[in-house]
């Protein structure tokens, strides 16, 4: 696929994916919107704005919401937030202390269920974010305080909503500050960034482009510092589903304790990867300094390495400003290799088998 011929791009793209690219930012728009809006009674809005640990509870597209949170907060909100993406919950999660958000998108989530039922048998403070499904059900059939929202996309592609959702639920409640500015701030500065990142730009102004060419046919392993760790994560799994690409992403500066040591292994491995880090004005200022030491040891090792810088001013900018930027990159790698960037057979195979292995026993 040529990227500079974008009328062809539909016949690739069947599933519309740049077009739910395109429309992150109105996504966060109205999701912050919904959020506003959120009608909890003042009984409930005083016992879960007392809990002392929020648990967010998902798996794949539905957590990263979570974790995006969660790094978000982790300098100013005065109660943990932990994520967990397991069918069980860790032995400490019991009691009305902890809340509890259980978040899935099709609501059908085996393990997000699991942990949720396991969530309610230990008296926490429930809620769930979802569009539906068995899990709405179990909200209404137990009376849990839910938030709602539609969206039709694959799980990954409601990005806005998992996180915005999240995020201004946590505020209706009293656990975190308002963050309207922000995130006005954050829609601003992904909007002005994607005039130059669409179909239609030529690859020569696209820097979204330029790097999916930079890194096709390699493996791309994504380095992220602070609050642009998950951000990093969110790069992996996107090349992971929209490209169909193996990928990775590491933490600065925990990748300097180890990772760093297997930079001299052999040539073949060396020539086929591309690193690409994600950095930040906000970065701590050692960890400036060990970007540059990080870079020479990798080009004096022959392994390729891009740089995206953040945009924005706040935190909350700065995230969504490079997932907006690698979301198009990985649905640039995914039409340079004639890949639909929508299905994802593999996990569809994977329930279908899980659940036949259910039957059977």
């Amino acid at each position: 696929m040529n990227l500079d011929q974008p009328s062809r791009f539909e016949q690739v793209d069947s599933g519309a994916m740049l077009g739910h690219v395109r429309g992150l930012p109105q996504q966060c728009r109205e999701a912050w919107a919904l959020a506003r809006d959120l009608d909890f009674p003042e009984a409930c809005r005083e016992a879960y704005g007392g809990v002392r640990h929020v648990v967010i509870i998902g798996i794949g597209g539905s957590a990263i919401g979570g974790t995006l949170l969660q790094s978000l907060v982790a300098g100013e909100c005065t109660v943990p937030v932990s994520v967990v993406r397991d069918y069980q919950l860790p032995s400490f999660v019991r009691g009305p202390e902890y809340l509890v958000i259980g978040c899935s998108y099709s609501g059908n989530t085996e393990e997000t269920l699991s942990a949720m039922h396991e969530a309610l048998e230990r008296q926490v403070r429930p809620l769930v974010v979802t569009t539906g499904g068995r899990l709405a059900g179990l909200a209404s059939e137990r009376g849990i305080p839910s938030v709602r929202y539609e969206y039709a996309s694959q799980p990954r592609a409601a990005l806005g909503y998992s996180l915005v959702l999240l995020l201004g639920t946590c505020w209706r409640l009293g656990l975190v500050r308002d963050y309207a500015p922000d995130l006005d701030e954050a829609v601003r500065v992904m909007e002005h960034w994607q005039t130059t990142l669409e179909p239609g730009v030529p690859t020569e102004g696209n820097a979204a482009k330029a790097l999916a060419l930079a890194i096709t046919g390699r493996l791309p392993v994504v380095y992220g510092a602070g609050h642009l760790v998950a951000v990093a994560n969110r790069w992996k799994t996107q090349l992971n589903e929209n490209a169909k690409v193996w990928s990775f992403s590491e933490a600065m500066p925990e990748l300097q304790h180890n990772s760093v040591v297997g930079y001299d292994s052999s040539q073949a491995v060396r020539g086929q990867i591309t690193v690409v880090m994600l950095r930040s004005p906000l970065d701590h200022p050692r960890v400036q300094v060990r970007w540059g030491v990080t870079r020479e040891m990798l080009e004096r090792a022959g392994v390729a390495v891009e740089g995206v810088t953040a945009r924005g001013e706040s935190p909350l900018a700065q995230m969504l400003s490079l997932i907006h930027f690698g979301d198009y990159v990985s649905t640039y790698l995914a039409l340079v290799n004639d890949v639909d960037p929508t299905p994802v057979d593999a996990i569809a195979f994977l329930k279908r088998r899980l659940a036949e292995i259910g039957q059977e026993q």
